[in-house]
């Protein structure tokens, strides 16, 4: 009786374990992608006018500016002005 408690104490300490194991690899995601976005956003826009120049453009013309400034613009219903 006690070893079938005890084998189910330790399988729920595995899945505990499993979870802290992805929330730390999704924050630390987080932050590299948080760190990168801006030179994420300028390879994709030149990959995207690449390929098509008229979204090119506008890719381009929102790279230029920089996801801190983006953020600054947001109206209260989060859309760009």
């Amino acid at each position: 009786m006690k070893s079938s408690i005890k084998n189910k104490s330790r399988s729920g300490q595995a899945m505990v374990e499993y979870i802290i194991i992805v929330v730390v690899i999704a924050i630390a995601a987080l932050v590299v992608f948080g760190l990168l976005g801006d030179t994420i956003t300028k390879k994709t826009s030149g990959a995207v006018s690449a390929l098509d120049p008229d979204l090119g453009s506008d890719a381009q013309a929102a790279a230029d500016q920089s996801s801190a400034d983006f953020i600054k613009n947001l109206d209260s219903d989060g859309t760009s002005n």
